[in-house]
């Protein structure tokens, strides 16, 4: 910094006030020092920061099986909002998620100096993990079922499993068959609950669900297996992959979609559009999770202390799978 303000004639608080955009210098400086800058080639040494300001801007991330499609989007809408708000990113992905490996990941993040931790927690396990564990740390569960003592950030799964639902029936379909996730995973729960509470509504009956693992390959098998039942008209599937397996078992058995049973999905992955048929299904906006999400651990950070359960809505996006009977 005295380098920089060598350069661009000005003394070392003008050069600190420029990176950190006091308000009070004016535009000819501030362009002389950001030239000075740039000539010098000087960087923040965020270590020295660190120390001076007990802040090191950085967050830290649990996340869990980041190869999905939901949690990779949430890490990437979370670590798109750090970087708004002038936040680095420190990611622990663990490939499976018990109290032993959650406390080690929230306790090499804390050795890190990391001013607040964001968990991603799709699963029951992660959950009870982080109701029993804490830190002296600020801290936000994404998903996370309920989080005793800690602030969530969450999609309605309950109500995407809800518009999915009634959104068959109200093109007169008579029941609605599922082809749910795991069922250690929060957001099958949600989407199951939601299904059935669709049902129930319009006094239908629910017929039993078949498991899925999230993967297209049991999303496949689900579809083989619902290709032989003659009354299947309508399907909603847990997550786009499965969907994806479900049309392909459909389309090999000559089952036609929409024409015969139709299918809605869940995620609204990139490529559910270019589906044979374009896929229905229910977009989970992870732009507005990981804002959220960042903007609760900031408050926290900055010494508020309520615990807060942001709801982000999902929303229905109507394509060609899905017809009226």
């Amino acid at each position: 910094m005295a380098d920089v303000a060598e350069e661009a004639g000005v003394s070392h608080q003008t050069v600190s006030r420029v990176l950190n955009d006091h308000p009070n210098v004016r535009g000819e400086t501030r362009t002389r020092v950001l030239e000075a800058i740039d000539k010098l080639g000087y960087r923040r040494n965020l270590v020295a920061r660190a120390l001076v300001t007990r802040h090191s801007r950085t967050l830290g991330v649990v996340s869990f099986d980041t190869t999905l499609y939901g949690p990779a989007s949430t890490v990437y809408g979370i670590e798109q909002a750090a970087r708004a708000a002038g936040y680095f990113i420190s990611i622990v992905s663990l490939k499976s998620i018990d109290r032993s490996g959650m406390r080690d990941a929230l306790d090499y993040l804390a050795d890190q100096g990391v001013d607040g931790i964001v968990v991603v927690a799709p699963q029951w396990t992660a959950s009870q993990a982080l109701s029993d564990l804490r830190l002296d740390l600020p801290m936000v569960a994404v998903e996370g079922g309920e989080a005793d003592g800690l602030s969530v950030v969450c999609v309605d799964q309950v109500e995407g499993g809800r518009l999915a639902t009634e959104h068959l029936l109200a093109l007169g379909h008579e029941t609605v068959w599922h082809v749910r996730g795991p069922s250690d995973w929060l957001e099958a729960e949600g989407r199951v609950s939601g299904w059935r509470a669709a049902l129930e509504r319009k006094g239908r009956d629910a017929p039993k669900p078949l498991l899925g693992d999230w993967s297209p390959r049991s999303g496949y098998e689900a579809g083989r297996s619902l290709a032989a039942i003659t009354d299947v008209t309508a399907v909603f599937v847990a997550n786009d992959q499965m969907a994806l397996g479900v049309l392909r078992a459909f389309t090999e058995l000559g089952v036609t979609v929409p024409e015969q049973v139709s299918v809605v999905g869940f995620d609204d992955i990139p490529e559910s559009e270019f589906f044979s048929p374009p896929l229905t299904t229910i977009r989970q906006d992870f732009g507005a999770v990981g804002r959220h999400s960042i903007e609760v651990l900031l408050r926290q950070i900055e010494g508020t202390d309520e615990l807060q359960r942001l709801v982000v809505p999902p929303s229905l996006i109507s394509r060609a799978s899905a017809a009226r009977r």
